[in-house]
């Protein structure tokens, strides 16, 4: 799994670093076929009173990106909410790829060799 945490108009300190990776973990452990993560972390200077910061994540899987991004006036918030949307979509996912069509026990009995005497 890559994994790629950068900065715009901010520096991602390691302890920032730090706490992304430890949310990430509740996603990877719902979720173990990820094969790319792109973490953007930004703080938009609109205006001096409205300061925003921004978290985007973009989750390459086998066969879809999953892309989610939150603000808020604190950073962390703004990660601990991203992460939560993170987690609400990839276990969305998991439940679209297990196969939810099973045989009946019937249908089962007639197709089984040996059946037909």
């Amino acid at each position: 799994m890559n994994l790629t945490i950068s900065g715009h108009h901010l520096e991602v300190t390691p302890s920032l670093r730090e706490y992304v990776l430890t949310k990430l973990d509740r996603v990877t452990r719902h979720f173990d076929q990820v094969v790319d993560i792109n973490v953007l972390l930004t703080v938009e200077k609109q205006k001096e009173k409205e300061r925003r910061q921004k978290a985007e994540v973009t989750v390459h899987v086998k066969g879809r990106d999953i892309f989610v991004e939150h603000s808020a006036e604190d950073l962390y918030a703004a990660i601990d909410q991203l992460m939560d949307k993170l987690d609400r979509q990839v276990c969305r996912h998991k439940d679209r790829l297990q196969d939810h069509h099973h045989v009946s026990a019937k249908r089962m009995a007639t197709s089984a060799p040996g059946a037909d005497s």
